[in-house]
């Protein structure tokens, strides 16, 4: 079993200057903070990390910049997906050479295709490198869905260890986990579904919380492998309505408006996205406020 992509895996954030540029610095410590706070592996270049709008140069420098700083203390799955099969696999091989520790590929999105073509597209891949590969099943973001035979199909590929599984649909991870072969990794892509996905024998998260609450995170994850679920209920029921806030909005909004209101990075997006509407960068601050991630402030009211 690929050991190095099991507990708390972050789906970094892409830092950006006010110019709209690759903000290097920010992101190198970013990545510190992760490692600092014992974080499993990091993921970037993943869709959390607005990949769509990188440029090829950008995406293996976010890569590059990542896997400096992790200097073997954590591994690295870089992010490679898309809906060119070709371009994919571009990207792959470079994330190779730079020393990536394994791939995440998001299922091709837009074009829709069948479980044959998810077959093919995924295996061509896995043909074209020997980096380990975990795919990404995010049907409400591709409009397209990997379903369990088809998964239990790419299972049986050499160098497909593992899914991140983000359809939300526990019915269908529960038939994945029983499926797959026992060291195949399920990875759970909601940070809400940790624990059960847990429960039903997956290993891990790779998580946009994480961002913000790195140690607690990895901590729940490791709560749930080891079995204690009463004291990971309990973690949960304390982080649930970050969690939940993260997603008010389109990801990444939400958890990079909160680092910035952390004072991690700046708030800024690439078109199409956009800063958060003004009341959820409400509700984003009176949760950060609520968990202690930012101080409250308090306005008197003099009459």
């Amino acid at each position: 079993m690929f050991r190095g992509f099991i507990g708390c895996g972050t789906a970094m954030v892409t830092p950006f200057r006010k110019d709209l540029s690759l903000d290097e610095a920010t992101l190198r410590v970013l990545v510190r903070r992760q490692i600092q706070a014992g974080i499993n592996f990091l993921v970037p270049c993943g869709t959390t990390g607005e990949s769509p709008t990188l440029s090829h140069e950008e995406h293996l420098r976010v890569v590059a910049i990542t896997l400096e700083e992790a200097k073997g203390k954590v591994t690295v799955l870089a992010g490679a997906g898309g809906y060119n099969t070709q371009h994919v696999i571009e990207t792959a091989r470079a994330c190779e050479r730079l020393g990536a520790d394994g791939i995440l590929s998001v299922t091709p999105y837009y074009n829709k295709p069948t479980q044959e073509g998810l077959y093919q597209h995924f295996k061509a891949i896995a043909s074209a490198v020997s980096l380990p590969i975990i795919l990404y099943n995010v049907p409400p973001r591709t409009n397209v869905n990997i379903d369990a035979p088809t998964l239990r199909r790419l299972a049986e590929i050499e160098n497909i260890i593992g899914v991140k599984e983000a359809s939300g649909n526990i019915s269908q991870i529960t038939q994945v986990v029983q499926q797959v072969p026992p060291e195949f990794l399920v990875l759970s892509g909601d940070d809400a579904l940790t624990l059960p996905i847990a429960a039903m024998g997956g290993k891990g998260i790779i998580s946009v919380a994480s961002n913000e609450i790195p140690a607690e995170m990895a901590r729940l994850a490791k709560l749930c492998l080891e079995g204690d679920f009463t004291e990971a209920r309990a973690m949960q029921r304390k982080w649930l309505p970050l969690l939940e806030v993260n997603f008010i909005e389109t990801n990444p909004t939400p958890v990079k408006a909160a680092m910035a209101e952390m004072g991690l990075l700046e708030p800024v997006f690439r078109l199409p996205l956009v800063p958060p509407r003004t009341e959820n960068l409400a509700k984003i601050r009176s949760v950060l406020e609520s968990l202690a991630l930012i101080e409250r402030v308090h306005v008197a009211n003099r009459g």
